[in-house]
């Protein structure tokens, strides 16, 4: 097992490429989703070049590397971009770029949307239009989530006791068929959902099923592009620690809100009580070019 944890459950405003917050070997499992490549619903004109995209991807690697314990697991919900009618290799660069930094690749789960929530877009709908070879578009219903380990796991080194208290449920399992590399989960909406308007967020069911997977109670789980905090909101309640990382600001009310911060427990204590919020000064040189980001996604 990694070094025990003293501190308390963290949200952190900082650029997660340096997580100098957090000791080697102190995070037990990480589930995340890094923002699309400069897609218009999420930040549009945020990265310079793929390139530059690719290169914070690689630096968290390294990062990761170094605060996931021995065995443990880094899951990463993502997607190819297209772009301007170029369709970004993403799913394959941030395999190699994972890889490369010395996790072993592990598996690949394909989160299948239902049809019925896209219809037929104007770019599937050229076919309707032009009904010959060449002219097939299809529309996208699925995400991946990629499953890396960083190294072996001991499975000695969990107690008895925390195994039974982290043990999964089997019916469950059966019924939603966690079995399988495909899963068919609603995504959000963010129309009907206020707090998830503009932010390109996950369904709670993803982070439930890998936390559960993957991971004890009381362990540490980790978000390096927190967004509006549905991981840590799931690891909390599912009596993990959790801490995040995020460069927007603004999404802290955001973030409070999902974690109904102002809201007494039974024993009266807030959940504020038993986190901490960080805002390091290197969110500041950030702000300018997110903000213009956001700027250019509300004009869309």
């Amino acid at each position: 097992m990694g070094k025990k944890i003293s501190w308390k459950n963290k949200l952190i405003f900082g650029d997660c490429q340096n997580m100098k917050e957090l000791e080697e070997r102190s995070v037990h499992l990480v589930v995340t989703s890094p923002p699309y490549f400069n897609a218009p619903f999420d930040y549009p004109g945020l990265f310079e070049s793929y390139q530059k995209f690719l290169e914070l991807i690689h630096n968290l690697a390294k990062e990761l590397k170094r605060v996931l314990d021995n065995g443990r697991v880094a899951a990463f919900v993502v997607d190819d971009t297209l772009i301007d009618r170029v369709k970004y290799p993403v799913v394959a660069d941030i395999t190699k770029i994972l890889t490369g930094e010395g996790f072993k690749y592990l598996y690949q789960i394909i989160w299948v949307k239902p049809e019925g929530y896209i219809r037929i877009s104007r770019r599937s709908g050229v076919l309707l239009q032009h009904p010959y070879p060449m002219y097939y578009y299809p529309d996208n219903l699925q995400e991946s989530v990629l499953i890396f380990q960083n190294g072996e796991f001991d499975y000695k080194s969990i107690p008895r006791g925390v195994k039974t208290k982290s043990r999964i449920d089997i019916e469950e399992f059966k019924e939603n068929k966690w079995y399988l590399s495909v899963w068919k989960i609603t995504n959000v909406l963010p129309i009907k959902n206020r707090l998830e308007k503009g932010i390109a967020a996950f369904p709670e069911e993803i982070p439930y099923r890998l936390i559960k997977l993957f991971s004890y109670r009381d362990e540490v789980v980790l978000d390096p592009f927190m967004g509006s905090g549905t991981t840590l909101k799931v690891a909390y309640e599912l009596g993990r620690r959790c801490v995040g990382y995020e460069i927007d600001l603004e999404l802290s009310d955001v973030i409070k809100e999902k974690l109904s911060f102002n809201q007494p427990n039974l024993f009266g204590q807030k959940l504020s009580d038993f986190f901490e919020i960080i805002v390091r000064e290197d969110t500041k040189h950030l702000r300018t070019k997110l903000q213009a980001s956001v700027r250019k996604k509300r004009t869309r």
